[in-house]
């Protein structure tokens, strides 16, 4: 099989939290067998020993519209996300977004049709387009166009989900991307929310598939390094979780002041005596993990709230063998296995005297970790990806 990839970003230094989840996914498609094509709708595209990359079509005037889009942020201030429970009332295009998806769609979907028309002519043994969470209202026609002229099924998977929906405001730095748009042009559409995906079905979509995160069990391996941090979390913001944070750090850590409770990540807030690790590269957040007896989940409201909506941390944990100890997270007992592969916390009360527990209780955290890592090698690697996302293709062709 050879795809036709048009990734996000391929570029770890870019605010974009999926990018090396495509680096992983990217990799796992070529241990598989597949040739893959790729290039990127941001930035430059890499090429590496798992793909050959062709260079980004609109990268000049990607940068200057990401410049255009992040000065506008400075000012004006990012978009603030929405509450699953005020989301419908707040579904509405302002007219700076609406200004911004025209332009987009004027300048730069005909440069990508051209450019992606021109390699399905040069290349005609590709036998599918895949966009990887690019803004698809920025390329409305494009698709539909694939499909009129080459005959080649063309796919989207948003990764987004569910805060890429109209009824959400997004990731700050995202964009809404179903404003304008038709997801009915796509053969079919991916994603990494069973619920969200429901949402998206009913704007459109012809075929819908749950294709949830995973992690590349060569790139998270355990590493043997002193445990030196009792909890530890990974994040950015606080918003939506406020209350599970102290619940889980803040209140914790003042409750046991003997243990170490740490974080990598900005804008968290007033902590107590949680510590504040160096953030340094992503690549320092595999030390930083295994060097902790717990690991930390806390998952945003609108997020853990809809149903089977993955996120990558899990399986990235499950990955390194660590114990988790998760907020409430609806679908999270679909992947791992509550009270033996994660601990789910069922209210912010019970949060210190369990993590004092497990802390206290080295064995049976230890088991916790093992059996995560057992579950996550038989069914969340990025090569059990790999093998469904040749499967869901090969339906179409």
């Amino acid at each position: 099989m050879k795809l036709l990839i048009v990734a996000s970003s391929l570029d770890l230094q870019q605010p974009f939290s999926s990018t090396p989840s495509w680096w992983q996914l990217l990799k796992g498609l070529y241990e598989e067998g597949v040739d893959l094509v790729v290039t990127t709708y941001q930035g430059p595209a890499i090429e590496t020993l798992w793909w050959r990359a062709v260079p980004n079509p609109v990268k000049a005037q990607g940068d200057v519209f990401k410049w255009l889009r992040d000065t506008a942020r400075k000012v004006l201030g990012p978009p603030k996300p929405v509450q699953v429970q005020d989301a419908a009332q707040d579904s509405g295009e302002s007219a700076s977004e609406r200004a911004v998806r025209l332009l987009a769609q004027k300048m730069i979907a005909p440069r990508w049709l051209a450019a992606l028309d021109r390699l399905l002519t040069e290349q005609p043994d590709i036998d599918a387009v895949l966009f990887l969470t690019i803004p698809l209202n920025h390329v409305s026609g494009v698709p539909a166009a694939l499909i009129a002229r080459h005959g080649k099924p063309v796919f989207y998977h948003d990764g987004d989900l569910p805060a890429s929906l109209p009824q959400f405001k997004g990731f700050a730095t995202g964009f809404r991307i179903y404003q304008g748009a038709d997801p009915g042009e796509y053969t079919a559409v991916l994603g990494n929310s069973i619920e969200g995906l429901e949402y998206v079905k009913a704007l459109g979509a012809k075929h819908v598939h749950p294709f949830q995160y995973a992690a590349d069990p060569e790139v998270w391996a355990p590493l043997p390094v002193t445990q030196d941090v009792d909890a530890f979390f990974f994040g950015h913001g606080k918003e939506y979780r406020e209350d599970w944070i102290d619940a889980m750090l803040t209140q914790p850590s003042l409750a046991l002041p003997e243990r170490r409770f740490a974080v990598r990540g900005k804008a968290l807030g007033d902590l107590g005596r949680v510590e504040q690790l160096p953030y340094l590269s992503f690549s320092k957040l595999r030390e930083y993990a295994c060097r902790s007896r717990i690991n930390l989940v806390i998952t945003r409201g609108a997020h853990a709230s809809v149903y089977g909506s993955s996120n990558s941390r899990p399986f990235e944990l499950a990955a390194l063998g660590a114990c988790m100890v998760s907020n409430p997270y609806r679908g999270l007992e679909d992947w791992f296995e509550p009270e033996k592969e994660v601990i789910i916390l069922t209210s912010p009360a019970e949060a210190t005297d369990r993590l004092a527990w497990l802390l206290a209780h080295d064995t049976a955290r230890e088991a916790i970790g093992r059996a995560a890592r057992a579950r996550f090698l038989a069914e969340h690697t990025y090569r059990h990806r790999a093998r469904q996302l040749i499967k869901i293709v090969e339906g179409y062709l």
